[in-house]
């Protein structure tokens, strides 16, 4: 029988071990920008995202290009994800947390975009586009070895752009839009109760909140055959907030969630989704082929900065993030006068080191290697489909347990993501009014 002393370091020690389970993960709760929405940009790989401006999904890449769009246009795009995120845990790991490895955390993921554009005269247009190009879902098997860092990590974003473009001059240009993006936070962690007779307990975590930005960009065209773009994305805040839910809590645990009135205090959670610049180009060698290319940053560090409070207690807390550079290189070939070839290399960098990777977000760099057609269907329509595979490497995973699991500590975690990828499918059809 613990005796008080025993009794009280141990409620401590669990207080300690639950307030890391629940900051860290949900402040970790996703957290990835896409080229890929269902948009012809998809079999580049994103080459020439600022400069290419040929279809309405310049909405989102560089609203200055729907000045070269001619009349009215909608662009529908599809697009099917399915990713490969396997955890290989080693001798490191906490015996006691088990075997279970998660199974595939990605699986398959739809998506769907839409973007529409109007041209008043040769110097003006509107458009209006709607995607979703921010966010990561995880779902990891519920006994997992890593089930007090991560069960369920959602964090997604669903943007409503409506935009203008000016031509200033023959040459120059510019266009802006307002992104008013949909935030939706879901995450589960597990509670070591150290009760085999009761098992894990559960946090959940769920909100949906709304955030406003911009896009703005300027394209130069030198002739018909080359041109270049550079665009900006503003960051977009989305603060999330939730009374968290506690399922399955044992006896000291729930004595310490209700001594300490967490059971009815919500939690809020401050996310900005980066700011970003992309810079592009895009030439016609001959009436066959074109190059495109592609150099950007993202403020991915800022974006590890999260503002969280809870119970009367307001903190920032830093995940360490790095910012990030992206490449891209590309090329279109015109087989005959309907169809259209494209392909496209890209790299990014990775936002984190292997020290501060979790499996809430277990990114590194990622290479995309893509390949793509659109074809003529006739003078008002044009359908597009493409493929792109992106390798993300074999991210490491390392955390030391602070508090042993006998003790209700999460325990230590360490491992691989074994060639870790995503592959996406997309179809997208394009009506010229």
């Amino acid at each position: 029988m613990l005796r008080p002393s025993h009794r009280t370091l141990l409620r401590l020690t669990v207080a300690l071990s639950f307030l890391g389970a629940i900051i860290p993960g949900l402040a970790r709760a996703g957290g990835l920008t896409m080229y890929e929405i269902g948009t012809p940009d998809t079999g580049y790989a994103s080459a020439g995202y600022a400069a290419r401006a040929n279809d309405p999904g310049t909405i989102l890449t560089n609203p200055a290009g729907m000045t070269r769009l001619e009349g009215s246009q909608l662009l529908i795009g599809g697009h099917l994800l399915y990713g490969h995120a396997h955890f290989s845990p080693d001798s490191n790991t906490s015996p006691r947390l088990g075997t279970d490895d998660g199974g595939n955390a990605v699986g398959f993921l739809p998506g769907l975009s839409a973007f529409g554009t109007y041209k008043v005269n040769k110097d003006l247009a509107f458009g209006f586009g709607m995607f979703s190009n921010f966010g990561l879902g995880l779902w990891y098997d519920s006994n997992w070895v890593g089930r007090y860092y991560a069960k369920e990590a959602i964090l997604m974003g669903m943007s409503f752009i409506p935009a203008a473009a000016y031509r200033l001059t023959d040459k120059l240009s510019a266009g802006v839009g307002l992104n008013v993006m949909v935030g939706y936070l879901k995450n589960t962690v597990a509670i070591n109760n150290n009760d085999p007779r009761v098992g894990d307990g559960e946090l959940h975590v769920r909100d949906i909140t709304v955030g406003v930005g911009a896009n703005a960009g300027l394209l130069y065209e030198f002739s018909k055959a080359t041109r270049i773009g550079v665009t900006y994305t503003s960051p977009v805040k989305l603060d999330f907030s939730d009374t968290p839910r506690f399922d399955n809590v044992g006896p000291v645990a729930n004595d310490i969630i209700n001594n300490r009135g967490w059971r009815n205090i919500p939690l809020n959670l401050g996310i900005t989704v980066p700011q970003g610049v992309m810079a592009s180009f895009y030439h016609e060698l001959n009436s066959r082929w074109a190059l495109l290319g592609n150099f950007g940053w993202q403020n991915w560090s800022q974006f590890g900065k999260v503002d969280v409070s809870f119970n009367q207690t307001s903190l920032t807390t830093n995940l360490k993030f790095n910012d990030t550079w992206h490449g891209a290189l590309g090329a279109q070939y015109r087989v005959c006068e309907p169809w259209l070839i494209t392909g496209g290399v890209a790299y990014d960098s990775s936002m984190m080191n292997d020290s501060n990777r979790t499996p809430a977000l277990p990114l590194g760099w990622s290479w995309r290697f893509a390949l793509g057609g659109q074809y003529a269907w006739s003078k008002t329509a044009e359908l597009g489909f493409a493929y792109e595979y992106l390798y993300g490497g074999e991210p490491k995973i390392n955390k030391t347990a602070e508090i042993p699991l006998v003790l209700g500590g999460r325990g230590s975690l360490s491992g691989i993501y074994p060639n870790m990828s995503i592959q996406f499918f997309s179809v997208n059809v394009n009506w010229k009014f």
